[in-house]
């Protein structure tokens, strides 16, 4: 940290600003090279919806949206997306270690068991408070019409009724707190194992490494979760029918229609984009808390 300025004293009010800026700011970095991934993910996942058959692969679904859509239409929903980067990453990243904390006090320990739980608490909370944001984007990312999100909302509200906002949020929980915890138990064990079986130090070479194995963990445990989450949200109420009466009915009626295969529809896209984004955020996040005085994660 350069010049006068001290280092923020874990506990306080600077230290915990501090560490969900950082988180945020991270997250959004991730976002916004990633975002394109995302958009062609949603893509696959709605492919022949309740129908068995040929899936069309990530380089078809580029081309496609790219020639009868533009180029714009790789970031459609960016702007939900990026405001939820921000708050849901602050709060996903951000609460993570406060958790770890207090099962370190509880329980005197922060075995990977422990670092799980945290995971998944800080994912859950977080997703719970963000997940109008998710709904917005995935519709955003569907829709070949140009309407802002304010305007989304407004449709919405009007056609399903608020609680439409949060919609798959169950599901969305799941995986956020599965995710959290892959990721972050992950990425946490996987640095220490590093810095104690290799000649790695703490720095870019050692994030580098621990992200890309955390990335991997975090999509082979929240693909089928994504997919879940996708047509949860993705479903119209208008008259009263639902196809999806909750995650499990989602999943059995996926697997009974379409193929167990089906589960992991977009997973190679998943793993395209989440295996950069949990790079960069890591990387990112590692970075920033050492300019602002903060110890590694």
């Amino acid at each position: 940290m350069s010049g006068d300025a001290q280092p923020p004293l874990q506990g306080t009010a600077r230290y915990a600003l501090y560490q969900f800026g950082t988180s945020g700011a991270a997250v959004a970095v991730a976002t916004a090279v990633t975002h394109p991934l995302d958009v062609i993910k949603i893509r696959l996942q709605m492919q022949l919806a309740g129908q068995r058959g040929n899936l069309v692969g990530m380089g078809a679904i580029f081309t496609q949206m790219v020639e009868r859509e533009g180029p714009r239409s790789l970031y459609l929903g960016f702007p939900p997306a990026l405001m939820r980067s921000l708050i849901y990453g602050g709060l996903r990243l951000g609460l993570y270690e406060p958790c770890k904390h207090v099962c370190s006090y509880a329980f005197g320990s922060t075995n990977f068991a422990f670092k799980f739980a945290s995971g998944v608490v800080a994912g859950a909370l977080a997703t719970a408070l963000t997940n109008p944001m998710e709904v917005l984007k995935v519709r955003s990312q569907m829709s070949t019409s140009r309407i802002s999100t304010i305007g989304m909302v407004r449709k919405i509200v009007a056609e399903e009724g608020l609680k439409a906002l949060w919609k798959g949020v169950g599901p969305a929980m799941v995986r956020a707190g599965c995710l959290t915890a892959s990721q972050m138990a992950t990425y946490d064990e996987a640095k220490q194992a590093l810095l104690k079986l290799t000649p790695l130090e703490e720095g870019f070479q050692l994030h580098l490494m621990s992200s890309c194995i955390a990335g991997t963990a975090g999509t082979l445990v929240t693909a089928p979760i994504d997919m879940i989450k996708t047509r949860l949200m993705l479903q119209k109420e208008s008259k009263g029918v639902r196809v999806y009466r909750n995650g499990f009915h989602c999943a059995y009626q996926v697997v009974l229609t379409e193929g167990v295969k089906s589960l992991y529809k977009g997973g190679f896209a998943t793993f395209a984009r989440l295996g950069p984004q949990t790079a960069i955020t890591f990387i990112a996040c590692e970075k920033l808390r050492e300019l602002v005085g903060m110890t590694a994660i």
